[in-house]
Order: structure tokens, then sequence, then C-alpha cells
């Protein structure tokens, strides 16, 4: 039976096991839309905004390995699944996006909503290409899912509106072949990188998410080495729980500890990790580093041994090599400070805490008006949720109360836009979740400023009844962009948000909504929303003041700090 572009396409993707297929329809898309409608296996996900579209195929992308699949209509449509599919491409996530396009006759010539896909997806693609001719099915397709899961990135396949249902002449079986191959560096930059590693008597390991499929490597090399392990926040999913090394993250959202750990290093082993931030690298320190992207290599801290290969088969090869470390007073004293460290997070979380402050300090930094810590509702709801749930957070401070206060136990699995950073991530990442595990719960860490912008796709999750849970940190605030206004000397300005009722919105929606103002109400209104069934946002008012001290803060930032607060107080006697 000859079949058309659009049902081959539609075909492939039943063969790639590909479950779901987020988009908002269109005219374009009708040929790809009515094939999903009558194929068993594949559903189609009616999202309100294509942004929270890819978001949500990169999600599935991400948790699954596979391949995750969006699409959009002609132009406008297109467009706006742009951030979602950045996100994707900078997770490395392997994402098909099929685009609708103009008819093929009116192709270059201005036509109403037409936009050169090629052109406008080129940055943040693999590949893309624009079908002209059935003859090209179904070999554009099949490089451009090579393409998505080989390279682990995004394919942009467009397809005129006229085209999905033209037939192909010479249709054929497709032939993926979409394996990534398992390498590891040669013996003799093996032996370089051994006689490095052996030469220095206090390693500390730097660990990314690149080498989650590792585990057991990774955890034998601390122990040889005797070295503590800083873990990257994409890391904490498969590092964090049950690990005697870790000691934690660096960086804006780290801590002393792991700050310590890589100071006093004079050795430094990076493990599938392009973290970005190079203030946060030790100087004077060898560096080894293991990746399977050589681009990855020595762009963020010069490198002395250079290993391109996935991490597990690397270590596998390197370990014998090795020379175990008898002193492990790096180690513990890293392992020291990070327990310290973490005893003084867990009294943030309790509402007592506000009261130490006194005098000027009081009025200036304390939590006046007695609102709810959000170091209180992060803990509490790692205290309530399953051992095997999924988590998303919002960019922000939502993100940094999730590193600090959640743990990763069990099975759960974390999701954010930690290589793009961009806002609105959360609740559209938690919608492809929970479909991706339906069985599983899924809580999403979410800023006010961040749900409000893609607030219509709770609409998505009412419609498909899906059971994720949105805990709000309602603090009225952008509250990242507050605390860098207020390091750098800035009084606060831009940052209010007026925000409605979240929870009576919910409702409305017909979500579970639960409001909470009350801190000696937190800790059951967070078990409520876990253990009610179906969709719940819980929206809770925090300190819109509270602050996160940085692993390593300055003295330029506390100054900063200290004439931001002095600038608002004056602002607010004026008023």
């Amino acid at each position: 039976m000859t079949r058309t572009v659009a049902r081959a396409i539609v075909d492939t993707l039943k063969e790639l096991d590909v479950h779901h297929v987020f988009g908002v329809v269109g005219d374009a898309l009708n040929p790809l839309t009515d094939a999903i409608r009558t194929t068993d296996g594949i559903e189609w996900i009616g999202c309100r905004h294509e942004e929270a579209a890819a978001f949500a195929a990169g999600a599935q992308a991400q948790l699954s390995g596979r391949l995750g699949v969006c699409m959009g209509t002609v132009g406008p449509g297109s467009v706006h699944l742009l951030n979602g599919l950045y996100d994707a491409a900078k997770s490395h996530a392997p994402v098909l996006a099929v685009c609708g396009q103009v008819p093929l006759a009116e192709m270059g010539t201005d036509y109403f909503q037409e936009v050169d896909n090629d052109q406008l997806f080129r940055d943040v693609a693999v590949y893309q290409a624009t079908v002209t001719s059935p003859q090209q099915m179904p070999r554009m397709l099949e490089s451009a899912v090579r393409a998505a899961v080989t390279q682990g990135g995004v394919a942009v396949l467009t397809v005129p509106g006229d085209l999905g249902d033209q037939e192909i002449e010479d249709d054929r079986p497709v032939r993926l072949a979409p394996d990534r191959p398992v390498t590891r560096p040669d013996d003799p930059a093996l032996a370089e990188a051994a006689q490095l590693v052996n030469a220095g008597s206090k390693t500390t390991l730097l660990v990314g998410r690149g080498a989650r499929d590792a585990r057991e490597e990774v955890l034998r090399l601390a122990e040889l080495l005797a070295a503590p392990m800083v873990l990257t926040l994409k890391a904490k999913e498969g590092f964090e729980h049950d690990n005697p090394f870790q000691v934690g993250q660096t960086g804006l959202i780290g801590n002393p500890a792991a700050s310590h750990a890589l100071d006093t290093c004079d050795t430094l082993v990076m493990l599938g990790t392009d973290f970005p931030y190079r203030d946060w690298y030790p100087s004077g320190c060898k560096v080894v580093q293991i990746d399977t992207r050589p681009e990855h290599l020595g762009r963020r801290v010069p490198v002395d041994a250079a290993l391109t290969g996935d991490v597990g088969a690397t270590l596998r090869a390197l370990l014998p090599r090795l020379e175990a470390t008898s002193d492990r007073s790096h180690l513990d004293g890293a392992r020291s400070r990070f327990d310290s460290w973490t005893e003084d997070q867990l009294k943030l979380a309790d509402p007592r805490h506000d009261r130490r402050w006194t005098g000027r300090l009081r009025a200036l930094v304390d939590n006046r008006n007695h609102e709810i810590r959000p170091e209180a509702l992060a803990l509490a709801v790692d205290r309530h949720a399953d051992d095997d749930a999924v988590f998303t957070s919002d960019t922000g401070m939502a993100t940094v109360w999730l590193s600090r206060f959640v743990t990763l136990r069990g099975t759960r699995r974390l999701l954010g836009s930690y290589n793009l950073g961009s806002m609105a991530n959360a609740m559209p990442q938690a919608l492809g979740a929970q479909l991706w595990a339906p069985g599983r719960q899924v809580v999403a860490f979410c800023g006010d400023g961040g749900l409000s912008m893609l607030l219509g796709d709770l609409m998505t999750i009412k419609t498909y009844q899906l059971p994720v849970k949105l805990v709000l940190f309602d603090n009225r605030r952008l509250g990242m962009v507050k605390l860098e206004q207020e390091q750098a000397g800035l009084p606060e300005f831009g940052t209010e948000l007026d925000n409605p009722d979240f929870a009576a919105v919910a409702t409305a929606l017909g979500l579970t909504g639960v409001r909470v103002t009350d801190p000696a109400a937190l800790d059951d209104a967070v078990r409520q929303a876990m253990d009610t069934p179906g969709p719940v946002l819980l929206d809770v008012l925090t300190n819109p003041r509270e602050i996160a001290v940085p692993a390593k803060p300055t003295v330029g930032q506390g100054w900063g700090f200290a004439i931001a607060k002095v600038k608002e107080t004056l602002a607010s006697d004026r008023d």
C-alpha cells in the first residue's frame, strides 16, 4: 500500500516508540494530525502554547533517552516552539520538531504567515530541512531522526501544507539505526592521565550528568583516590543518594564545602560535565577531563589531560592504572564541612530562626511579617514526596531551594532549564514527565513569574487530567533578579508581581487549588497536596525578602546588599 508523506512520518514515530506528540493544531499540520488520530499507540497532546509543547517533548526526551516530538504549524506556530527547542538543544535532548509551511507554490513569495523555517531554526538545530517533494521521503526523515538521536540535539523537518497528503511513489521501510556508539580513549592517553592523577595527593571530582550511567565506576574512583565529589545540579540525580563522597554543588547555588573541596585540591578530575561558570573553578591544580564531546574538553578551564570517551568505559580502562590514596584528610575535611553546612541549612527551615535577628538588622533582612520560609516549603515537599517522584524546577529561587533541601533519594528524577536558564519551564516539563510516567508522582517547583508566563497550559493539565503537583513559591517577586540587583548595590526595581490568588485561578480552571499563608498550616497542606488525586496547585505565600547566600560570598556582594537595603529603606520612608 502506497503511503502519504504524513503517514510515513507517523508510522516512523510509532516504530521509534514515540507515544506522545505535543503541539497546537493548524491547517498545515492537518494531514499529520489526522494520521496521528488514526494510529493506535500515539496520542496527540493539544497544548495551549507551542512553547509548552516543546518543553514537554524535551522533558520526555531527557527522561527516556529516546526521541521527543513536537509540532508547530505555519509561521507563528513554529516560531513559538523556539524557546523550548533551545532548552532541548542546550540539554542535548533528542527532539524532532515537525513544522508546517505555506503551500509549495507560494514558498518564497512572502505569502501570508510565511517564515523561512530553515533559516529560523539554523542556530538551534543539528539538522533542519524542508521537504519539497514526496520523492525525498523517507530519506530526509531518516536523516533528521539520526541527527537528533546520535548527536543529542534538535532536528527540524518542515512539511508544506499541501505535501503531507501526497503519496510516496518509491516507498520503502525506514532504516534508522540511531544507537550511539560507546567509545574510550586509546592507551597512551589513559597512561598520561593516570600518571598525572597518581602524582597528586588531594584529588577532587567534579561530576556532571554525563556520568550518570557510570555511578559504580565513579564511586570506585572516589574511594580509590579518597576524593570528595562535587556535583553539578544535574548530577544530583544518580549521585546524591547513598554517596559518602558527595559534598553538594558549587557556584551561586552551591555551598562552602564544595567550594573548599575545589579550591584546596591539587588535582581536579571532571567527569561528564561542562560546568560553565569559570569563576568557580580552582586555579593552580592539574586538570583531567573526560567527556564524550571533544568540543567540551578544555573550554571552561585549561586541561592537562583531555580524554574523549564515555565516562563509564573510560574509567573502567583507567581505574586499573591508578594508585590508591591512603591519606583521607582531604575527603574527611570536605565531608565535615558539608555536614556542618547541611545542619545550618536545616535551621533555616525553622520559623523560629527569624526571631534571632534584633535591632536595625531585623528591619532590613528578616521575615518581618512572619511569612512562610521558602526553605520550610522545600523541606516539607522533600519529606512528603514519593521516593520515585519526578521533580521539575523553574529557573531562579525555586531551583535554589530545591537544590538545597530536596534530596534525590530512591529513584527520584530531576529536570529543569539548567543550561538555557529559561523562565516558565517547570510546569510544561512536568506535563511531559507525567505523560511519560503516568504511575509516578510529578512535582513542579514553580516560581510565580514562571507559572504566570505559560498559565494557559494549566488547561492542558486539566484536559488530560494529569495528576501533576504544582508547588508555587509565591513571593510576589522575580526573586533571583531582585537578589542580583541587591548584590550589585541597586535597589529592587521592576521585580514586584501583582499576583492573583493562584489557588482560586486553579480552582476556576478545574484543578484542585490550595492556598497557604500560615506557617503552622504548611506541613499539613503539603501532605494534602501530595495525597490528593488528580492535578493540584499548592499556592504558598513565601517570604519575599529571603536571600540565598552563595557558596563564596564576596565583600563586594555584602556591601552591595547592604547599600541596596539602605536605598530601599529610604525609598520606603519617602513613600
